[in-house]
């Protein structure tokens, strides 16, 4: 381990020398406020910076207990970094724009927001849209627009969002503030820690940007900016009929015990536990220093795009994507969810069982966007291993077996108190409707949720919970779905007399449902197709176990 952390910090030794060359001609030999008054006349004016210069000083960590800790490697194997090459989302931008063809400009403006943040928010400092595919398009020539469109939601991004608005309802949607007016060399990087002036000349002589404290960075508004999402429902001929709240894990936490406890940098960027220096040229030690390891729930793209890499090009390499696969499902598995089964009783052939689900997140679980789901699956075995009963087992195909919306699109398995058959299964997930309310997974046609039961956070009550993050359809009548926890009772009759069985009950959590997939050929397109071509490839692993329990009665 230690060897290939040598050969790691070795690929940077070109770059750190680089910049201390450049260190020292700005800190020894001219001004620095000649040497920015230069670079003014000689460079065109730029908000943004790549992230492969930020790289250069901040790979080649290691922390005290010779853990690679490099902020580069870890952005760069996680969903942040593929943001604009993920072939879900390109396909779906796609099918938006086909089904509102006369708004298609303005729906890759929306939908460029937050996946190539950089690219839309330079296009809008020079009054234009935001576009998506002629940025993805690898057709000369290659612009610097283009480059900034696929490094996703880079360093450069993050880091120069200002306080101001954070919190307040203009900064949702993409509503954050970056500094458009200031010249190359006095735009600030916010970080939360204060520095020197050598340490700052070396930062603006490699990317024109100005290390500056600031502990907003560390606040949780910071990702609410993106984190809350709303989508404009569009009318047959494009208008604007309505609003969705697509995606709120902010508000649902801001609704939560969490908001008092937890930020969302403290779950999904965990600090490292001892002082460690946060860049490997001039590097101090730093408290708390925070990994950017992004940590979510989209295992199932991060696969697709280690096996799909010819196509799709990741950032990292193989071995990163793998290590991040497998830390997000450690994630997933080991501090989402909870599942016990209570009061389990067996007799003339009635079994009665409770499954009691807990949310160990700070939001709904799952949230975000809509295509995620959990569910129980509950199973009934006799001494032999022979299956007496099950509700709920998910199929090669990546549908779960007994749900009425993956077998057909116009319907969707309701919220249950009770489950007595194996059609029924308690799924958590939400549904949307268009203003006719017909089922849709198309966002711009959603006017609103028809069931929304995703389990709910500590302390959320969904009494006083505001109509964008409220519970939707039977869930809200249910007394034991509440803050934390769901339980669902399981009565199962005509089983057959044995003397002995085992139950299991298995949460499981999909990151895209089944319908959400193959509901892009709808509207057939070639990345439409390449995308379902994917998913199918990859259906049987589409899914997960989160937690699971098993008990033996009598």
């Amino acid at each position: 381990m230690a060897d290939s952390l040598k050969g790691g910090r070795m690929k940077h030794n070109k770059e750190i020398m680089l910049i201390l060359l450049a260190w020292s001609t700005a800190f020894l030999s001219i001004p620095v406020d000649a040497k920015s008054q230069n670079k003014q006349q000689q460079l065109p004016k730029e908000m943004f910076v790549d992230s492969k210069k930020c790289q250069a000083c901040h790979n080649g960590l290691i922390s005290p207990e010779d853990e690679d800790i490099s902020i580069g490697v870890h952005w760069r194997s996680s969903m942040m970094a593929h943001s604009a090459k993920d072939p879900y989302w390109q396909a779906s931008v796609k099918r938006e724009t086909l089904v509102n063809p006369a708004v298609a400009e303005h729906i890759q403006d929306e939908c460029a927001a937050c996946h190539m943040p950089m690219a839309r928010y330079r296009a809008h400092a020079s009054g234009k849209l935001g576009a998506v595919f002629d940025n993805l398009s690898q057709l000369p020539p290659k612009t610097r627009i283009k480059e900034l469109a696929v490094d996703g939601v880079s360093c450069s991004m993050c880091h120069q969002i200002s306080a101001e608005k954070l919190g307040e309802p203009s900064s949702f949607t993409a509503g954050f503030v970056v500094d458009a007016e200031s010249p190359p060399g006095k735009r600030p990087a916010y970080g939360p820690y204060e520095t020197d002036k050598g340490r700052e000349r070396v930062m603006r002589s490699s990317t024109d940007l100005v290390p500056t404290e600031s502990k907003h960075i560390q606040d949780s508004a910071l990702c609410g900016s993106c984190h809350t999402l709303y989508t404009k429902t569009r009318g047959e001929k494009g208008e604007v009929i309505g609003e969705l709240p697509e995606q709120m894990p902010y508000l649902e936490w801001l609704h939560s015990d969490y908001a008092d406890s937890e930020s969302c940098q403290s779950c999904h960027m965990p600090v490292v536990a001892e002082n460690t220096p946060i860049t490997s040229v001039l590097g101090q030690d730093r408290t708390n220093v925070s990994q950017h390891v992004f940590l979510g729930g989209n295992f199932l793209m991060l696969n697709i795009f280690n096996r799909q890499s010819v196509d799709l090009k990741p950032n990292a390499s193989p071995q990163e994507l793998a290590n991040r696969i497998v830390r997000t499902k450690q994630h997933l598995q080991n501090s989402s969810a909870s599942i016990e089964i209570r009061d389990a009783t067996f007799h003339d052939g009635k079994l009665r069982a409770k499954v009691v689900v807990g949310n160990l997140a700070g939001h709904k679980l799952p949230t975000a966007y809509p295509s995620r789901r959990t569910w129980i699956s509950f199973q009934v075995e006799n001494k032999k291993g022979d299956v007496l009963f099950s509700s709920g087992s998910l199929n090669s195909d990546g549908s779960i077996d007994g749900n009425d919306n993956d077998s057909d699109p116009d319907l969707y398995e309701p919220h249950y108190e009770t489950v007595s058959s194996p059609e029924q299964v308690q799924i958590y997930e939400a549904i949307m409707a268009d203003n006719d309310g017909q089922i849709t997974t198309v966002l711009l046609k959603a006017m609103r949720y028809i069931k929304d039961n995703r389990i709910l956070p500590d302390g959320f009550k969904k009494q006083t919970a505001d109509n964008d993050i409220a519970v939707q359809g039977a869930a809200y009548k249910d007394s034991d779905f509440a803050g934390g926890v769901d339980a669902v009772e399981y009565n199962i009759d005509a089983l057959p007399a044995e003397s002995e069985l085992t139950i299991t009950a298995k949460l499981w959590y999909q990151p895209i449902a089944f319908r959400w997939a193959q509901n892009l050929m709808q509207q057939p397109s070639e990345l439409g197709r390449r995308f379902v071509s994917y998913y199918n490839d990859i259906a049987d692993r589409s899914a997960l176990v989160m937690a699971h329990a098993s008990k033996k009665i009598p």
